[in-house]
């Protein structure tokens, strides 16, 4: 059985994603989470680190899980009840959690951002949408109905997208950050796109798009980014020589 280093898989992420170099919400903790004993044989990709994930791990005997959505975005202590259980589950099955947000989002090529876009044919790509004093997302020139676009969107996530169709029906600069950017509309729209595919947004955004003149794709928050974590995961299969698999856990949201 092919076995590799967690510690030489953490160094190779930790390169090329910039983990310590990309600021992010505190409760992102990027980087390695959880240890195991050291080697990694299955590399198990996710969206989100929840129990449900875990014990997919478990049955797919993996014992490297790569998420986006780590597990400490809410408060962790004390570690009783369910996040006990949680624990125990990774230890006893020795299962290492490593964990990437922004750091993936923005990267280039593995990125949810890059993927996404190589996956609706955008091209010419540029730097968009700052966060945490860095670009996370991609824009594009182009011209596309919003029609099109949407049945793309839909093949690319496999989910049906909402549309508010606040701009033309020509779209012209498409600008994409997936996940939940979508109570940031007015951002976007100063960054020039007319067109802003996100996963999520709140209800009062439909007004304001409208306002804006700004065409606005929901695709959904999880579907959006199942991207990163697989072309992550493809890619330490590749250069460490381990299998790797994707738990599809979606949330419909």
């Amino acid at each position: 059985m092919p076995k590799a280093s967690l510690a030489a898989i953490v160094k190779h992420c930790d390169k090329i994603l910039r983990t310590r170099a990309i600021g992010d919400y505190d409760g992102a903790v990027n980087g390695l989470q959880v240890e195991n004993s050291g080697f990694v044989t299955r590399i198990a990709a996710a969206v989100d680190a929840s129990l449900a994930t875990v014990e997919l791990a478990i049955a797919a005997k993996a014992d490297l899980l790569i998420v986006h959505h780590g597990l400490f975005w809410s408060p962790r202590q004390p570690w009783t009840g369910k996040n006990y259980e949680l624990l125990r589950r990774l230890a006893e099955n020795n299962v290492a959690v490593y964990s990437s947000h922004l750091p993936l989002d923005a990267h280039p090529k593995l990125g949810n951002n890059a993927q996404l876009c190589a996956a609706l044919g955008l091209k010419n790509l540029k730097p968009f949408f700052l966060s945490h004093g860095r670009p996370v997302g991609f824009k594009s020139r182009t011209k596309i109905t919003r029609n099109a676009l949407a049945q793309k969107l839909a093949q690319a996530t496999g989910m049906k997208p909402k549309i508010i169709p606040g701009g033309k029906e020509i779209c012209a600069c498409i600008g994409v950050v997936t996940g939940g950017a979508g109570a940031e509309l007015r951002q976007a729209a100063a960054e020039g796109v007319d067109t802003f595919i996100t996963g999520e947004g709140p209800h009062w955004t439909f007004a304001l798009a409208e306002e804006l003149g700004l065409n606005v794709f929901y695709g959904g928050h999880y579907a959006t980014e199942t991207f990163g974590v697989r072309a992550l995961a493809a890619e330490l299969a590749k250069k460490f020589g381990v299998p790797w698999n994707f738990l599809d856990h979606p949330t419909g949201l």
